[in-house]
């Protein structure tokens, strides 16, 4: 079916799939019909993250948004990773939130929890509707504050960047003694998608 070679495997969680019991056309246009578009989630890298190891920790990061479940390579021995990865998710609801929560991976028990942080991306779907063509690289079309109903740890920009709307977000770990994870949302319009 041609609908498979839009996504990659790591875009759409195939569990939504393997829940039907048989493949037609008309279920993949029903997909498409509600399907928004691609938001892209660049992992950058965690600062200070908390130690679960002897002086260190091998951190790696799930990222969840409905059924969606996308996680990051682990990186051993450092509480200041550098991932600099994209996860992608598909977005069907704006109004969902996206979780992200970092473990710590160990080879002979659990992975232990290293805190998590939730985000809306309402505020930069909003900003995706309006009409930005023409603006100059580098304009800022809004803020988020930091605030007691969100993570962020510092103001959030959303920001035309050639010709592409980006937002950056430091968020603060929660349910942890110390830790931030810096990323990057970028939306992807998909050709046959409902689109915003």
């Amino acid at each position: 079916i041609d609908f498979l070679f839009w996504f990659p495997t790591q875009i759409l969680n195939l569990s939504l799939f393997l829940t039907q019991k048989y493949w037609d056309q008309n279920m993949c246009i029903s997909l498409m019909d509600d399907l928004l578009g691609l938001l892209r989630i660049r992992i950058r890298r965690g600062v200070n993250l908390a130690v679960r190891d002897i002086n260190s920790s091998d951190p790696y990061i799930v990222v969840k948004m409905g059924k969606q479940k996308l996680k990051t390579r682990v990186i051993s021995k450092d509480v200041n990773p550098e991932w600099n990865e994209d996860l992608t998710l598909s977005v069907t609801d704006p109004s969902l939130t996206v979780l992200l929560t970092v473990y710590d991976h160990d080879m002979f028990s659990k992975d232990d929890k290293m805190g998590d942080a939730e985000f809306e991306i309402k505020p930069y779907i909003e900003a995706l509707r309006m009409q930005l063509d023409g603006l100059p690289s580098g304009t800022i079309v809004t803020t988020v504050q930091p605030s007691r109903r969100n993570c962020l740890a510092e103001e959030s920009k959303v920001t035309w960047i050639d010709g592409k709307l980006v937002q950056d977000l430091v968020l603060r770990l929660r349910h942890v003694e110390c830790g931030e994870v810096e990323a990057q949302l970028q939306w992807i319009d998909l050709p046959g998608s409902k689109g915003l």
